[in-house]
């Protein structure tokens, strides 16, 4: 089922997620949908908070957009970042029509639980690292517009409150 995605400002996106305790039936088919949605949207990732839902869980998918053949479902992910700062151009399901450059880590080594309760872990380079980052952010409360410089952050405050007049 597509689920809808909160959009800036919604106060939920700014909530700090739960652990996930138990993977429940509930909790798989929370996966599918937000992996059915964020296919729907053309996202390559999608976090619970994002859905109105204030868990660490997260999906992940960037073979596309032609084909979707490497997802990731991420319960409880945690990040060990390193290397370089790089710029990277993002964009977010809930932040609808703007991309910024947001300055990220080069490599994340990523820690998390499949949905079958076995540890799952791999390397992150390049877009894959900070798409990682990215959604591990939603689930801090932390939007990618968050990260940009107080004059960009103005510029995208003020473009958002006039597309609402």
């Amino acid at each position: 089922m597509i689920l809808p995605v909160l959009q800036y400002p919604d106060p939920l996106l700014a909530r700090k997620a739960e652990p996930v305790l138990e993977i429940t039936p509930a909790i798989r088919v929370l996966a599918a949908d937000m992996a059915e949605t964020m296919y729907a949207c053309d996202g390559v990732g999608l976090a619970a908070p994002q859905v109105g839902q204030p868990l660490r869980l997260v999906v992940m998918d960037l073979s596309g957009p032609e084909k979707r053949s490497d997802l990731r479902v991420l319960v409880n992910p945690a990040l060990i970042l390193a290397g370089e700062e790089v710029d990277a151009e993002e964009g977010c399901l809930s932040v609808a029509d703007y991309t910024a450059k947001v300055r990220r880590r080069e490599f994340a080594r990523v820690e998390a639980t499949d949905l079958e309760g076995r540890p799952v872990a791999f390397d992150a380079e390049g877009r894959m690292a900070v798409c990682a980052q990215h959604e591990c952010d939603h689930l801090d409360g932390i939007l990618f517009v968050d990260h940009l410089s107080r004059l960009k952050r103005g510029m995208f405050d003020r473009r958002l409150k006039k597309k609402k007049i």
